[in-house]
Order: structure tokens, then C-alpha cells, then sequence
């Protein structure tokens, strides 16, 4: 039976979240490497113990928080009781809709602002939003090779384990769920709470204060909203991606509306000062200015991504990935500069530069008040559809790490009836929670987000060039141009090193951080004998087992038993050798 036969024949069977590629990457084996350890148990087991290739399947996945990694302990010779069974119940619409869902936020009602402010013209900021689209494009179909090639649970995750080894994967997996999601998640979240309390207070009327909303609303509204999600997100195994697709409808539905109502105002004549002057007059010259913008316009696109996190539930991955990504790049792409052309035909280029709410001041432009409390109803909305897409796929992200052992597996465990990751999500909301009632510093996390996001996104897209180069045999059921990776990592070469020159300190905040994670992945894989502990651990673990009084297991000798007081030594023959 040939590899491609074997790999069909093991995806007709039930799957379970699918293990990991084996250590092995040599060029000549890459198709069944990648392959045929996609199962670590069934009926198959005896026939790739026979073949001698590996005597375990250990995971090359990473602490990170995506659902359905690379099981890191995972034996062919031994029961494989933590794996869930799950089934692929992501269609293309649902994964087109995770997508838009979460690339439209709050990003496209409140970055134009920002980029204007930069760019100070309309043609320079539609160019600068445009750009911004391709260069997000380009990531995306990276990550859409990847992903059709490697079809698993995981994202970035999977693909640094594959690409780097378990170290990398574990890093970016460490800083996502302890920081970045959680981090993430409430800033969106306190935007939210922010206009929907607009709503309450009355205070979308453009004399009236922002500062005039208690925080104490703030916070406990977006505390509130981060339970609905939760709930939402694991009542039922299906509920989340509907909610997604109901979510993203209307939010294109409500980017529509300010297109249709742009052009509306065009026709009538009543275009704004914006589109009456040359479109590049008094464009800014500023590198800086531009690249600022720049930042500002990707992270409007920032979601494309998401689809490959729950990859290994779709439907058909390998083919509908790729269509997800690409299709939902169009849309978003194409609704994005349409609304930003919109807002200028209703506002002058000063009041959207000046404003950090213009879709409510492109409400109030046209309705009063009223405009202003719908529109702010609108962002409100948008946010909790973003809200929605993220913690589905963190939560998942936590479970996987549950069942690699970078977690307790208590929250790799999914419920016992409903089939979702209820512990998991119960982790998310905590963390989410808790950045939410600190508040404060949120300046300081987007900055910290920026850096190490496009840090593993640099990396991740740089391990697609690797594979190619390494594994040119590996299948690939899509491929993008080469020119592609290549031109979204010198980008993300240039986005990393503007914020490392502007704010050296926060860089090395940032690495610090991410640095804290190798020490605990050693700690975490202490008993694995396919992760070799550097000296410097072996040296610190050998002295606190003698303060322990409890000798290390060393120079031939390993403790195999002890009784009250006592510990009984054996000789052993090196690390894993059977004690005699």
C-alpha cells in the first residue's frame, strides 16, 4: 500500500486530535514522515511498529493554545487514553465566517483615525490600507500551505514544532496563552463595554464627556460579556461556529450599510472637503509616518489566521483552508476600503484624524444622536462577534496544551456529554478576567503584542522557505508562490525592528518574557527522554536532589523504589535502561 494510500485509508477511520509528525524531517522520507504517524492507534499500530521507524511517537507541539496539537506523549506501545475523539464539523462557510468574524473588530472603526493621522492624505491612506491587505494576503496564504500540508489542530503551533522542533513551538504556545490571547481578548472586550455603555449613559452625544461612564460599568460589562462568550462557545460542540457565521453576517451587513450610505452622500453631491482636494495633498514624507500607519492598517487585518487553529475539524481541509483564507482576504480586503472611503466622503480627513470613534462621528454626521447610538451600537456588536472567534479557538488552543502536559490534564479533557472544552474555556475566561480587572497599561500590551506576534509570525512563515528547502518531496496539496514568504518576512523583518529601535526597553521586556518560557518547558519535559536537559538544568536539578537528600539518577545508578526513610538504588545501563 503506497503512503498516499495508507494516509486516506487512516483518515477514513474515526480521528482523534491528531498526533504529531514524527523528530525525523529528512527530505527523502518527508511524505510519510509528515504521514504516517497521523494515528497512534487502531488497527495499523502492529504494521508501523513492524517497519521499525519509531519505537514512540512524541509530539513536536508547543504549550500553545490551539485545539488538537501534535501529541507530545503519545505511544504507539502504550493505551492512548487522553485523546478525544472529535469529529470535522467546520465547513468552508463556518471557517470563511471565523475568519471575517474576526478580522472585522474594532479595528475598522477606530485604526482610519490612525492612519490618516499619519499618512495626512485620503489617497496616501487608501494606498496604506490597500498595502496593508496584500501584505496581511500574503501571510495568509502562507499560512494556507502550511496548513493544507500539515492538516492539523494548531496554527502557528503545529507549524513551528514541524518546522523548528518542540522548543520554538512551546515558546510562541506559552506566550499566547498566558499573555498575548488573554491580553488580547480584553482589550477587545473593554472596547465593547466601552460604547455599549455609551448607549446607557447617554454620552455618544458629541459634548458630553467618555470620562463621564464609572469604570467600575466598564469593567464589570466587559466581564460579563467574556462569561456570554464562554458559555456561547461550549454550551454545545456546534454553537460557536453558528454563532460566528450569525455574527459575521451582520457585520458585513453593517460594513454594507456605510458603503451604500458613502455612496449615497456622493451621489447627492455632498462629499465632504476629503475628495474635493488633490486625493495626495500634503502627504506625509516620513518613513516612520508611514510604517506607524502601516501598523495600524495590519492590525485592522489582524484574525486571517484563525481557520488554521481548528484546521483539524474542517471538512475537507487540505482544499477548503486555502479557499477560506483567500476568500475571506478578498471580502475583508474589499469592505475595508470601501468603508474607508465612505468615511471620507461624509467627514473632512482632519475630524477622521482626530477622532478614535469614527464610525459614531460618521453616525452622528448623518442621523444626529441617533446615528451616534446606532453606530455605536454597531461597534459594540462587531466586537462581540470578535470577541466570539478568538476565545473559540484559544479555548481550544488551552485543551491541546492540556493534553500535551503543558497543562494539567484537567484542562485537556473535553466534557463528558457536550464534547467541548469547558475546562479550557474556564482557564481563558479567568485570565481574560483578570487583565480586565487590572486595566491600565493597555498601551504597554499592544506594544508587547506587536512585537512578539509578528516575532513568531516572522518565524512561522520563515519555516514554510525551511520545509521547501528541507523537505521538497513533502506533499503539498497547495502551494503558494515563493515570492510570497519571502515578502511577507522581509515586511515583518521591517515592522519588527521600527518598534525594537523606537522602544528598546519594551523589546527586551518582550524577549525577557518569552525567554522565561525555555526554563519551563525543561521543567515540564523533565521526564522525557526524547528532550535532552542542558547542563545548566542538569547541574541546578542534581543539586536540589541532593538537598532533597535524594540523589540524581546518575553514573550508572537510578532510584527505582522507595520505602519510609529509604531509598533503594539500582544500577542502571544510561538514561531509560531497565534497572537490574
Amino acid at each position: 500500500m503506497s503512503t498516499r494510500e495508507e494516509y486516506s485509508a487512516l483518515n477514513a477511520a474515526p480521528q482523534s486530535y491528531f498526533p504529531s509528525p514524527p523528530l525525523s524531517r529528512a527530505s527523502n522520507e518527508s511524505d510519510e514522515s509528515l504521514r504516517a504517524l497521523e494515528l497512534s492507534e487502531g488497527p495499523e499500530q502492529p504494521e508501523l511498529l513492524r517497519r521499525g521507524r519509531v519505537s514512540r511517537s512524541y509530539s513536536i507541539s508547543g504549550f500553545n493554545f490551539e485545539s488538537e496539537l501534535l501529541p507530545l506523549s503519545s505511544s504507539l506501545d502504550e493505551p492512548d487514553t487522553h485523546h478525544e475523539v472529535t469529529e470535522k464539523n467546520i465547513s468552508l462557510i463556518s471557517a470563511i465566517a471565523l475568519c471575517v468574524g474576526s478580522q472585522i473588530g474594532s479595528g475598522i472603526f477606530s485604526s482610519p483615525g490612525v492612519v490618516v493621522a499619519n499618512t495626512q492624505s485620503v489617497g496616501a491612506s487608501l494606498i496604506v490600507w490597500l498595502a496593508s491587505g496584500v501584505l496581511g494576503w500574503t501571510g495568509a496564504s502562507s499560512f494556507a500551505e502550511l496548513g493544507s500540508t500539515i492538516p492539523i489542530n494548531g496554527g502557528a503551533q503545529a507549524y513551528l514544532a514541524y518546522s523548528y522542533g518542540p522548543l520554538v513551538s512551546y515558546l510562541f504556545a506559552w506566550t499566547s496563552i498566558s499573555a498575548l490571547r488573554p491580553g488580547g481578548n480584553a482589550v477587545v472586550s473593554l472596547i465593547f463595554s466601552e460604547y455599549l455603555n455609551r448607549l446607557f449613559w447617554h454620552t455618544t452625544r458629541a459634548e458630553v464627556s467618555p470620562d463621564d461612564i464609572p469604570q467600575w460599568a466598564i469593567k464589570l460589562t466587559a466581564i460579563a460579556a467574556v462569561l456570554v462568550i464562554s458559555i456561547i462557545c461550549v454550551a454545545t460542540r456546534n454553537l460557536g461556529m453558528r454563532a460566528a457565521v450569525a455574527f459575521t453576517t451582520v457585520k458585513v451587513a453593517a460594513l454594507m450599510a456605510v458603503t451604500i450610505l458613502g455612496i449615497i452622500q456622493l451621489a447627492r453631491g455632498r462629499a465632504s472637503s476629503s475628495l474635493r482636494e488633490p486625493l495626495f495633498a500634503d502627504s506625509s514624507h516620513s518613513p516612520s509616518s508611514y510604517a506607524l500607519a502601516l501598523y495600524s492598517g495590519l492590525w485592522a487585518f489582524d484574525g486571517w489566521d484563525q481557520a488554521n487553529y481548528v484546521c483539524g475539524e474542517m471538512k475537507n481541509a487540505e482544499r477548503n483552508l486555502p479557499r477560506a483564507i483567500h476568500s475571506s482576504m478578498g471580502i475583508v480586503t474589499l469592505l475595508f476600503l470601501l468603508a474607508n472611503l465612505a468615511y471620507f466622503v461624509v467627514l473632512d480627513k482632519v475630524t477622521v484624524g482626530l477622532s478614535n470613534t469614527v464610525a459614531m462621528d460618521f453616525g452622528r454626521a448623518l442621523f444626529g444622536p441617533v446615528g451616534g447610538s446606532v453606530f455605536a451600537f454597531m461597534v459594540a456588536f462587531s466586537c462581540f462577534g470578535a470577541l466570539n472567534g478568538t476565545a473559540y479557538t484559544s479555548s481550544r488552543l488551552i485543551a491541546v496544551a492540556g493534553r500535551e502536559h503543558y497543562l494539567p490534564a484537567w484542562f485537556g479533557k473535553l466534557h463528558s456529554t457536550r464534547k467541548t472544552p469547558v475546562n479550557a474555556m474556564c482557564l481563558h475566561a479567568l485570565l481574560t478576567t483578570l487583565f480586565i480587572s487590572v486595566g491600565g497599561g493597555f498601551r504597554s500590551l499592544i506594544n508587547f503584542a506587536v512585537v512578539a506576534s509578528w516575532a513568531f509570525y516572522f518565524l512561522t512563515v520563515l519555516g514554510l522557505v525551511i520545509l521547501r528547502i528541507k523537505e521538497p518531496m513533502l506533499d503539498r496539496p497547495y502551494k503558494t508562490w515563493i515570492i510570497t514568504p519571502l515578502l511577507f518576512c522581509a515586511v515583518a523583518l521591517f515592522l519588527l525592528c521600527m518598534p525594537i529601535i523606537a522602544a528598546p526597553l519594551e523589546a527586551l521586556a518582550v524577549l525577557g518574557f518569552v525567554s522565561a518560557g525555555i526554563p519551563l518547558y525543561y521543567i515540564t519535559h523533565r521526564n522525557d527522554p526524547n528532550v535532552p536537559i542542558p547542563r545548566v538544568f542538569a547541574i541546578f536539578a542534581s543539586g536540589w536532589a541532593r538537598l532533597r537528600g535524594r540523589p540524581a539518577a546518575e553514573a550508572g545508578w537510578e532510584a527505582v523504589a522507595t520505602e519510609g526513610d529509604e531509598l533503594e538504588m539500582s544500577e542502571g545501563r544510561g538514561r531509560g535502561a531497565q534497572s537490574r
